[in-house]
């Protein structure tokens, strides 16, 4: 993934009110308020007037949501038209949506779409410009992946708040739901008006590689209430949120973006374990749902993943749990999805499945022009199309896409990075940091004993928009807090000579905070956590992630999780051991024994304070 600079701030010009009314020829008229995801529902039979005046091809380009490069939608830097011109075949986002007619964009850092709010903006404004002066152009819905914790496309100075897994040890309803509001109105100013969050899979699987944190716990119940809370607060602020992933991610070993995962679950356990979040999140009014790209034999037996299964979309998802709001895909281009059929029949299949969205497919070009083919040899049905076309013009006019399609600088000015938005975040990033270990009382840290603190441990690359390494923000946080703090990284595999020159610096220290990150029996910083405890200064260690490295850190004499390394949360950390708030947190996830993963060492619920 790439990082990316300050973009420019100019104004993109906008058509004129008249202009967008006539583009959208009369549909308005039906149209929800643009502030209420959940008005009263449009009237279907002026939007499917809208389909039927649609080509064939424009009615396929409305299925798919991909990716553009660029932070313009007309002059974006040439290496991205590069990019564009080798993925995809045009050179701007505004040649995209004019050859494609695409229904939606996802944001993503990497392709520098996400430099700074008011970039983001232009861009999008550019972005609706672009289709809706196409004839029968039709406003775009544009997403992102704004999870918080590690999974951000949006970065400072947006406020940013702890992930899933850190509300989960917070337990706060009105937090999740103050958490969606503030966040959803900051994406909604910038023009985003779909997220691909909240995640409600149960992560009961300590080595799960790619839900972990994102997830909000291992209770069902718990992550229902804090998912249903979340949904309300982004869904109330005028952005479409995404449950995702269906029918559970939780408890897998193997990361969907390079493997096929199999969820053995029965179906009886399915029920109890993986239903109840997506079913609160339905029961909420949830906007869209997101597939996920693995095998559970219990639901369809075919050897299909979730995307292209028809039993488990349309006989379970639609028929079963009642839900008939839009349905996306994950990612296309993950191998979950690609290893069992080509890049030309996964949208097929998925269509057929019951799929409405088809995001990012890794070929553009190859996997519109199947869709298209395919129902021109009656594989499916233009009927099919329109049921999908339908969902998602219902969505677009329920987030007043058609109404106010564009946004402006000023009210990027007055939602995005608010100083009462960041103390919401601090507020809330201060009730989820959990205390695991404080032998001695060591906890909070005296300032008048142990002035000189050593910070160090793994520094993995920060998420996008913070400020990072992690060892830094957490020293300058001390610094602001009366201790005197200095940062010295080691890394995530720390080296014997990292090691020994981290145990040198502690000797010069009062007291040592190492950040953690997924400790492993084999890792490196298991040693450098036993060597600095063996200095005989006192140590706290962070962990900036997983919270299951306190069960391979047995010598430790102090351990708070912080479930990542945010700013936000490494600030509220600090705050913590400094003694500025108590630690208020508790295990949203069982922490096991290491050497007996049979024998729970910290349940759901544990926490201490002071």
């Amino acid at each position: 993934m790439h990082d990316t600079g300050t973009g420019s701030t100019g104004n993109t010009a906008q058509p004129s009110r008249r202009t967008v009314l006539a583009a959208t020829a009369g549909v308005t008229a039906a149209l929800a308020a643009p502030g209420s995801a959940h008005a009263a529902a449009p009237d279907d039979s002026r939007l499917r007037a809208l389909i039927s005046r649609m080509t064939l091809p424009e009615k396929v380009g409305q299925l798919f949501v991909t990716r553009v490069y660029g932070h313009s939608a007309t002059a974006p830097d040439q290496a991205d038209i590069d990019a564009n011109l080798e993925e995809i075949g045009v050179r701007t986002a505004a040649e995209l949506v004019a050859r494609y007619r695409v229904g939606g964009i996802i944001y993503f850092t990497w392709a520098h779409n996400t430099r700074e709010p008011h970039q983001i903006a232009d861009l999008s404004n550019g972005i609706q410009k672009a289709s809706l002066e196409l004839p029968r152009g039709l406003p775009v819905l544009i997403s992102t992946d704004q999870e918080h914790g590690i999974v951000a496309r949006v970065g400072r100075p947006a406020t940013l708040f702890p992930g899933a897994m850190a509300l989960g040890a917070g337990g706060s309803r009105s937090d999740a739901r103050a958490l969606g509001r503030i966040a959803g109105a900051e994406l909604r100013a910038m023009g985003i008006r779909q997220n691909y969050s909240p995640v409600a899979d149960v992560n009961v699987n300590p080595a799960n590689p790619v839900i972990g944190v994102r997830s909000f716990g291992a209770d069902p119940l718990a992550v229902s209430a804090l998912v249903a809370a979340e949904v309300t607060g982004y869904q109330g602020s005028g952005v479409a949120a995404t449950a995702k992933h269906f029918p559970g991610h939780g408890d897998t070993n193997v990361d969907s973006h390079t493997g096929f995962p199999t969820i053995t679950h029965s179906r009886e356990l399915w029920e109890k374990l993986d239903a109840p979040p997506l079913r609160a999140a339905i029961a909420a009014g949830i906007d869209s749902i997101m597939t996920a790209h693995l095998m559970v034999p219990a639901l369809d037996d075919s050897g299909d993943p979730a995307t292209l299964s028809r039993p488990i979309l349309t006989g379970i998802l639609r028929e079963r749990l009642g839900y008939d709001g839009v349905v996306v895909t994950d990612s296309l281009g993950m191998a979950g999805v690609r290893s069992k059929y080509g890049d030309d029949r996964v949208p097929v299949l998925a269509l057929k499945a019951g799929v409405d969205q088809l995001l990012n497919p890794p070929d553009l070009d190859l996997a519109w022009n199947a869709v298209l083919t395919a129902v021109r040899a009656g594989e499916l049905t233009e009927a099919r199309l329109d049921e999908s076309i339908l969902r998602v013009l219902r969505l677009k006019t329920r987030l007043g896409l058609f109404r106010s399609p564009y946004v402006t600088q000023g009210g990027v000015d007055r939602a995005v990075g608010t100083r009462a938005h960041r103390a919401a975040a601090d507020r809330i990033t201060e009730r989820t940091t959990t205390l695991l270990v404080n032998e001695r009382r060591l906890l909070p840290l005296s300032r008048r004993r142990f002035s000189k603190v050593l910070v160090t441990g793994a520094d993995p690359a920060s998420p996008s928009g913070t400020t990072g390494p992690p060892t830094g923000v957490l020293a300058g946080a001390l610094s602001e807090l009366g201790f005197t703090a200095s940062a010295l990284s080691t890394g995530t595999a720390p080296s014997a000579a990292a090691v020994t020159k981290a145990v040198a610096a502690a000797r010069d220290a009062d007291a040592v905070v190492v950040a953690t990150y997924n400790v492993t029996a084999a890792s490196g910083q298991t040693a450098l956590v036993e060597q600095l405890v063996a200095t005989g200064r006192p140590v706290v260690a962070v962990a900036i992630r997983n919270p299951y490295d306190v069960a391979l850190l047995p010598s430790v004499p102090a351990c708070l999780a912080a479930y990542s390394w945010t700013d936000v949360e490494l600030r509220a950390a600090a705050r913590v051991i400094a003694g500025r708030v108590r630690p208020r947190g508790k295990l949203p996830v069982a922490v096991r024994r290491a050497d007996d993963p049979e024998q729970v060492l910290y349940p759901i619920g544990y926490g201490l304070s002071y």
